[in-house]
């Protein structure tokens, strides 16, 4: 009798005991201030970005801007300008006193209206014809930018040539239709017409390409509305163009303001005189500033006119601003 060598059942091995749980790993110092550093890396990025512009700003125009604010409050001549004597509000009270500072005042706005009213114009003519499809559109566009790009210095000298009293090309047409010459520089309107027919002439390309850009943007379907109700294209121009290019007009008006408050280099290179004319017919605030500054010497005084400048121009622009609100208020 064979005997069993199988074990004997003694039942379940019992389970082995349950390993101990581990303990929860500690975040290194180095990658917590890795994770602290790259958020926050993430949000100074943007200033990072603009911080350079902000720096500029502050070097190149707060700076200037302030510190010639402390200049106009005190005496200042060029050829001493490390000393200064303080005056208060002298230098501005001397500008109201000033009969040519209002003559510049009103120069400035004649010469501002004469040519910001005509290029707007002009140049919204010009978008709407370059707005259809025309051919060579594109060398049409390209060229009214040339006006734009061509030198203030060099463009003034064309111009003070043709409005010459002797020899000038306007005069010798003038006299074609039986019309005597016209001295253009020594009298007061022909003199302003002159200037501001260079500024129309530089500034109205550019203007008709902002123009332009507004109209592209204005849907086709409008005036596909528009001509199905029988409106003309003069009708559609009056209340589907305009209407549309109002945010891109107010635009323009406010930029042609400034510009011509700032008045400069057409007037002062028209005659090659900072005194705007033989008796100051077309001399603007610009032109004033810089005669007082750099013709006279007196930098206090000349500060205080790039300040006057610089309030008139706020004050338009408010105005202009304040204009555009009421208008868009009552139509809405």
């Amino acid at each position: 009798m064979a005997l069993s060598t199988s074990a004997p059942n003694r039942g379940p091995d019992p389970a082995p005991p349950p390993s101990p749980a581990p303990a929860p790993a500690r975040p290194r110092p180095a990658a917590g201030l890795r994770a602290r550093l790259f958020r926050w890396d993430q949000k100074a990025a943007p200033y990072a970005f603009v911080a350079p512009f902000f720096a500029f700003f502050a070097a190149f125009g707060l700076f200037p801007l302030l510190y010639t604010a402390y200049v106009s409050l005190h005496r200042v001549e060029l050829q001493t300008s490390d000393q200064m004597e303080w005056l208060g509000l002298r230098n501005y009270t001397r500008l109201i006193e000033d009969p040519f500072f209002w003559n510049a005042l009103r120069n400035t706005f004649t010469i501002g209206v004469l040519s910001t009213v005509p290029q707007l114009l002009m140049a919204l003519g010009l978008a709407h014809l370059l707005n259809y499809r025309l051919r060579g559109r594109t060398f049409f566009r390209v060229a009214m930018l040339m006006p734009y790009a061509t030198s203030v210095a060099a463009a003034t000298l064309v111009f003070a040539q043709l409005f010459g009293r002797d020899y000038g090309l306007i005069n010798w047409l003038l006299g074609t239709v039986g019309i005597s010459p016209v001295d253009w520089q020594a009298n007061t309107v022909a003199s302003q017409i002159g200037v501001s027919a260079v500024v129309t002439w530089r500034w109205t390309g550019y203007n008709a390409l902002i123009y332009l850009a507004g109209m592209q943007s204005i849907p086709g379907e409008l005036y596909e509305s528009a001509a199905m109700d029988g409106a003309s294209r003069w009708q559609q121009f009056l209340h589907v163009t305009v209407p549309g290019l109002r945010p891109t007009i107010l635009f323009t008006v406010v930029v042609s303001t400034i510009g011509a408050t700032q008045l400069f280099g057409e007037p002062l290179l028209y005659e090659g005189s900072a005194a705007g004319g033989v008796s100051h017919q077309y001399q603007t605030l610009g032109l004033y500033m810089y005669e007082q500054g750099w013709g006279f010497f007196h930098l206090g005084r000349a500060a205080a006119i790039a300040w006057v400048m610089f309030l008139l121009i706020v004050v338009l622009v408010a105005v202009n601003a304040a204009i555009a609100r009421r208008r868009s208020r009552t139509e809405g």
